[in-house]
């Protein structure tokens, strides 16, 4: 047979394998166990038990009840509006440009021939609705008068001229103020003769507004027709977003003011109210000329229009309605707690700490004044001679030499023995004098191989080496950014500093700042839980109160006679409600960021204006380190450099909720922090020296100090270098502030020795502004100056 046939064999039928079983889904365990607590991706997956269960009909159900439950939030928000005797919308028109001008602009698209007079009311038949337009004129201060009451803002730019300065000043100051829905207008662009360039123009100033607000995707030409009426219904048929703290409040746009004929008589305010419902019993904050108690409120209905040949008249009926008088439980007018009862609280504690102030002996460091537990002068004696194991207290019972054996094997140096073992016990950081022994003798044993004498030097050759000192440092202000907080101890000046081991978390003992607090400190308006008081003031403000949409009459008693005589029709007054206790004066905590490309820094206690809510004051505000503390103290800054950020502190009245707050030097935003009257300021002192001799770890110090009570006072002080050394007083040297230090290793000769003192500082009342933010004839003559500056070019 041949080897091919030979090997040839049979398949096994016997043995047969099955393919293996292949699914698309496995089981569940397996699943998990191919995951290996992996999570996959899950979107599509229904994640609640809730869901799981629901029903295609019961999904389609909750999407509808949902859809209905946002169009009736919206009708909500739109309702002020709707009806013949709806609230018209605000409009005001800003121009940001030299040669734009508002009530042109009004004009065109209104198709109203007459000039406009603030406020100026149109009624759009067409989607029957009423604008109400504020046209205004390049004033900082009417600008944002207005933009506080408006719906809509219109920013109207020029098609010839780019916005200067000024212009962009405003644009900034309502954009940090908080500005509800926003449109852009260019006028004159008919005036640019090749058609192919408005584009180019149009698009620049595109440009330009979405570098502010990148929302504005459009910006309507005052030239075009069509234009003009897409603008219109966007006005008519947008539900204006509002803005939130003015919501929180009842406010309104002041359309006519009734002043007072007599000093007792009321003055009466006309307008539309808006946000929440204006209540009798809360005080109301008019423009810049105060705060002020409401009297009554009464309707105002507009005089309702008849059919042709019947007379137009008003019903005197609804017209003398009173609406809102206030109860018992009116808020007073006072900002202050009553004197009498703050004196009878503390006159005890004054007493306490005034006698503490007087009567210790040195510096405080955390919560005590060491060195001043005993008045008597501690003299020095010889070391006693008593048995190995013997105490301090049974030393003292062994009075005479000869109750004790001679031969002195069983005896011991107890002030040897007791200066060991502080030397083991104490720590550099300690901050205590006692860490050094008593001086250094030739017969006791010393720590270093040799001591070096300290020699009085000549006044006159020191006075001449400290004036030499002083030449080669520069000025405070130049010097903040690379040494801050560093100052210089005069010569017999004794300051009122304390000592923090630790500036977050060592305790301040309030009881020591009693005696230099402000007079007004203890009757200032103190919040315990500040979250619960402002959710109680807004909720507050929700229920009851004159409608929202209704027109009436304000009276208000109180109001100056110097209100009229400031009156300006041409900028538009406002009215706001204020919450509880916002009219109360408090310590008033600010955010303040200062831009990056800014001129200059900014000192503390500098005179700026702030604007924060409804309200301007004149302000000399602290400035001090953000973010929260164990101990609530917070280090003082001395300078607000370009690109840095800091809480602004002085009293003025609370205003509740985070609140957009402008600082006016130039404009810098900011926005309100809770208030506190816990919250410590510490103003930093770093008092710094200059090494005079080293020998190992034993330095004398020099030109810290200029007489020696002043080193007695500050002698329980810690010290630091500037490489890390930490060290300690050890003793006064002369009568010139000359002293030896101890420190925890060999510092550098070219090394600074510095000492940190702190002491609070207290913030300042706020004033009223009298005035305008920008004078007039300043703006003026600078225009004036950049139009001659462009003619020359």
């Amino acid at each position: 047979m041949p080897a091919a046939v030979g090997g040839h064999s049979h398949r096994a039928t016997t043995k047969v394998s099955h393919k293996g079983f292949k699914s698309r889904k496995s089981t569940k365990g397996q699943l998990r166990d191919a995951a290996k607590g992996r999570i996959g991706n899950e979107r599509g997956q229904r994640k609640t038990p809730h869901q799981q269960v629901m029903s295609k009909l019961d999904r389609r159900n909750q999407a509808k009840q949902r859809q209905q439950q946002k169009a009736r939030e919206h009708a909500n928000e739109a309702s002020v509006f709707a009806g013949k005797d709806g609230a018209p919308r605000n409009v005001a028109v800003i121009p940001l440009c030299r040669d734009t001008d508002t009530a042109a602009a009004i004009r065109t698209s209104t198709l109203t021939p007459t000039s406009p007079t603030p406020p100026f009311r149109v009624p759009v038949d067409r989607f029957k609705q009423k604008l109400q337009y504020i046209p205004l004129t390049r004033d900082l201060t009417a600008c944002l008068d207005a933009a506080r009451v408006a719906d809509f803002i219109v920013l109207v730019l020029s098609a010839e001229v780019e916005v200067d300065d000024l212009g962009e000043l405003i644009l900034r100051s309502v954009e940090s103020q908080g500005m509800s829905t926003l449109f852009t207008v260019v006028q004159g662009l008919n005036k640019i003769e090749v058609a192919k360039h408005r584009l180019s123009v149009v698009s620049s100033l595109k440009s330009y507004i979405t570098h502010f607000h990148p929302e504005q995707d459009k910006i309507y030409s005052l030239d075009s027709r069509q234009e003009c009426g897409n603008l219109m219904r966007s006005l008519c048929s947008t539900t204006p977003k509002g803005v939130r703290w003015r919501d929180e409040r009842s406010w309104m746009l002041v359309e006519d003011i009734q002043f007072a004929n007599s000093g007792l008589s009321p003055t009466v305010l006309t307008g539309v109210v808006r946000g929440k419902g204006l209540k009798a019993d809360r005080l109301v904050q008019v423009g810049d000329w105060g705060t002020f108690q409401v009297e009554k409120i009464t309707a105002a209905p507009l005089a309702a229009r008849k059919k042709r040949g019947e007379e137009t008249m008003a019903d005197d009926a609804a017209a003398e309605e009173e609406l809102e008088i206030p109860t018992e439980d009116q808020d007073a007018i006072d900002d202050l707690a009553p004197e009498e009862a703050a004196m009878d609280d503390d006159d005890e504690d004054m007493d306490a700490a005034t006698t503490m102030t007087t009567s210790k002996k040195g510096v405080l460091l955390d919560d005590h004044h060491y060195f001043s537990d005993d008045d008597q002068v501690v003299q020095l004696h010889m070391p006693k001679k008593v048995p190995k194991g013997t105490s301090k207290y049974q030393s003292a019972w062994f009075i005479h030499d000869e109750d004790v054996s001679d031969s002195g094997s069983d005896l011991d140096d107890f002030e040897m023995q007791d200066d060991e073992s502080d030397e083991e016990e104490a720590r550099p950081e300690d901050g205590m004098e006692g860490l050094a022994g008593a001086a250094m003798t030739e017969v006791g044993p010393s720590e270093y191989a040799k001591s070096v004498a300290f020699i009085e030097p000549n006044e006159e050759e020191d006075a001449m080496a400290l004036e030499a000192y002083r030449k080669s440092k520069r000025t405070e202000a130049e010097d903040d950014l690379e040494f801050p907080d560093e100052v210089e101890l005069h010569p017999q000046v004794l300051a009122s500093e304390r000592g923090l081991k630790s500036l977050r978390t060592s305790p301040w003992l309030e009881d020591e700042d009693r005696a230099y607090e402000p007079e007004e400190w203890q009757r200032l308006l103190r919040i315990p839980d500040y979250q619960a008081s402002r959710i109680r003031a807004a909720r507050e403000a929700l229920v009851g109160g004159v409608a929202p949409g209704t027109r009436v009459h304000v009276y208000i008693k109180g109001v100056p006679a110097a209100a009229e005589k400031t009156y300006d029709p041409s900028r538009p007054v406002t009215l706001f409600s204020l919450l509880r206790h916002e009219h109360k004066r408090t310590a008033v905590n600010v955010l303040i960021n200062l831009s990056g490309d800014a001129a200059s820094s900014i000192k503390a206690k500098e005179e700026l204006i702030v604007q924060y809510g409804p309200r301007r004051f004149v302000i000399n505000p602290l400035f001090s380190q953000g973010g929260t503390t164990q101990n609530d103290v917070h280090k003082y800054c001395r300078y607000l450099h370009p690109g840095q950020s800091a809480v602004a502190t002085f009293m003025g009245p609370v205003t509740w909720g985070s609140v957009p707050a402008l600082f006016f030097k130039r404009t810098i935003p900011g926005t309100t922090l809770p208030p506190s009257t816990s919250r410590v300021i510490a103003k930093l002192a770093i008092l710094t020296g200059h090494p005079y001799h080293i020998h190992k770890k034993v330095v004398t110090i020099r030109y810290m100090f200029f007489n020696r009570e002043d080193v007695e006072w500050f002698k329980a002080m810690p010290l630091w270098t500037r490489r890390g050394r930490s060290g300690y007083f050890k003793e006064a040297l002369g009568t010139h502030g000359y002293f030896k230090a101890t420190f925890d290793g060999r510092i550098n000769p070219q090394d600074s020795i510095g000492m940190s003192l702190y002491k609070r500082v207290w913030p300042r009342n706020a004033r009223p502004l009298d005035g305008v933010l920008l004078d007039p004839a300043m703006v003026q003559l600078e225009e004036e100056g950049d139009a001659m500056d462009a003619d020359m070019e």
